[in-house]
């Protein structure tokens, strides 16, 4: 649980700030080729990730990662659906805002900063419970690269319980109980953010 406790929320942090970077460069910063490169990284959204498995294993077996904590966490530390979700949500703030920071002598990074990130909340939000849900619940990928049962994350432990003749059902169920928990706590806490952030896309 601790494992993938503190994975989850690594990753989740990761996503976070590389996709809410990328998303303001793609939806504030002009550059040439902008619209191919995003229509580009949009398409890696239609790789799944039985698809990727052999190619990452390769590379983390070149850099002799195997069976380590950062192994976990490498392939989850950029999300072309966070960035996707949150330029969108700062597509929607006015550039009239940027316009006012830059007359008070504010850059790039402070208007990201003080002035977008605000302002998208819900949507940083709601792509934390995505994020978190999906990094909590992983199962192939810890299944591939782990070999050690101090790195095992939660669901790759319960999934040992099943024997090749018998199973503790009575420990299985518990902790696939336990397992839910955490889930339902982090959206309890930012239910609010998801609704504003459904609402304001509705109302788009």
């Amino acid at each position: 649980m601790l494992n993938s406790a503190w994975i989850g929320a690594a990753s989740t942090t990761l996503q976070l700030v590389t996709s809410a970077m990328a998303a303001y460069a793609f939806a504030r910063l002009p550059f040439p080729g902008r619209g191919a490169l995003f229509a580009v990284y949009l398409a890696t959204l239609m790789m799944p990730l039985p698809v990727l498995v052999v190619p990452l294993f390769i590379e983390m077996r070149a850099f002799n990662l195997v069976d380590t904590y950062f192994a976990l966490l490498a392939p989850t530390i950029a999300s072309a659906f966070g960035v996707f979700l949150l330029r969108q949500a700062i597509n929607q703030v006015p550039r009239e805002f940027d316009e006012a920071a830059v007359l008070d002598g504010a850059g790039h990074f402070r208007i990201f900063l003080y002035v977008v990130l605000p302002l998208i909340r819900p949507a940083l939000a709601t792509f934390a419970i995505f994020g978190f849900m999906a990094s909590w619940n992983s199962y192939l990928w810890p299944l591939i690269i782990i070999k050690s049962p101090e790195f095992m994350t939660l669901p790759l432990g319960l999934a040992t319980l099943h024997g090749q003749f018998t199973t503790q059902w009575d420990v299985v169920m518990a902790g696939s109980v336990v397992s839910v928990v955490p889930i339902l706590i982090l959206y309890v806490f930012a239910q609010k953010h998801v609704i504003a952030s459904v609402a304001q896309s509705g109302l788009k």
